[in-house]
């Protein structure tokens, strides 16, 4: 779960950069034509950085580990702050990233790193802040919050101080929609969470702060709430990112993140089983239950890819 603003300092990162990489394990660098390959074409290791707390990427870095291990491939992962991951992207210290927020979140990393980086696709469209409730609630736009206030105990429960997705909304839509009046409880993402499976749990109102995507919308019975002012900002698209060489080093492999996606179901269903279901401790042992559940999930895939 995501306990801290989604756009890091880039100033900070580079002052720990340094140390971080120096504890990456990694034989992906650029590769070169008479290193060994894999009969696909691809180089045999596969270096993943992964943005730490980022459920969505740790979740998917966790499935493609675990099918191409299945393919003989040798893959490493290293869990990082995001701005760690995209300059070790950019020094090679790391092969590919499956978390990159565009247009917006990652603006920076993007304008900073992206002549050291290859773009490979985007496998999610509807990456968003939003405010949402549980499914039987009587409204559907956050317009209508501040005149049902009393309905929801008259508070939105939100998660940490310094997110983002605190931020806007105690800058953006509370303002733009008249909530002040409403009690914004700034706790935690643990804490609201538990709210939310209380109240819903009891068929009780409330009001979350939540953002797509999360695991919360598969094990509880939730709904966006619509922002027509667009206060909480636009969809975004989750990217997958390689060094530069990537296409080179991994003809195959990049065929296959060019045809991967995934729906709200699959993902939410991945994270939910990943991080709630089974606590989060084994993500590659969660990947490979999860695909044991979706038998189909790679054979369409590669179908698409044409591997």
């Amino acid at each position: 779960m995501r306990t801290r603003t989604r756009r890091s300092a880039l100033a900070a990162s580079a002052l720990v950069a340094g140390l971080a990489l120096t504890a990456c394990a990694s034989d992906g660098g650029s590769g070169s034509a008479d290193e060994e390959r894999l009969a696909n074409g691809d180089l045999p290791t596969v270096s993943i950085g992964v943005h730490s707390g980022w459920d969505e990427g740790i979740a998917v870095s966790a499935l493609f580990q675990t099918m191409l291990e299945e393919d003989g491939y040798t893959v490493e992962s290293q869990e990082a702050d995001a701005g760690v991951v995209y300059t070790g992207l950019a020094g090679g210290d790391f092969d590919v990233n499956f978390d990159m927020w565009l247009p917006t979140t990652h603006e920076d990393y993007l304008e900073q790193y992206g002549d050291d980086m290859e773009q490979l696709g985007a496998w999610y469209d509807d990456a968003r802040l939003t405010i949402a409730v549980n499914e039987d609630a009587p409204i559907t736009s956050i317009d209508e919050l501040a005149d049902n206030a009393d309905a929801f105990g008259n508070r939105i429960v939100g998660i940490e101080s310094g997110a983002g997705l605190t931020r806007i909304t105690q800058d953006e839509a509370i303002p733009t929609y008249g909530l002040d009046d409403m009690e914004f409880v700034v706790s935690s993402t643990p804490a609201m969470l538990a709210e939310l499976k209380g109240a819903t749990d009891a068929g009780e109102n409330i009001a979350v702060t939540l953002w797509r995507p999360h695991w919360a919308y598969d094990a509880f019975p939730v709904r966006d709430l619509e922002d027509p002012e667009g206060a909480m900002g636009e969809a975004e698209e989750i990217h997958t990112v390689g060094r530069t060489g990537f296409g080179e080093d991994y003809p195959t492999l990049t065929k296959l993140i060019g045809a991967f996606t995934l729906s709200d179901e699959q993902l939410f269903s991945l994270e939910n089983l990943m991080f709630n279901e089974n606590g989060g401790s084994d993500p590659t042992g969660s990947a490979q239950q999860w695909l044991d559940e979706n038998p189909d999930f790679v054979t369409d895939l590669k179908e698409k890819a044409g591997v």
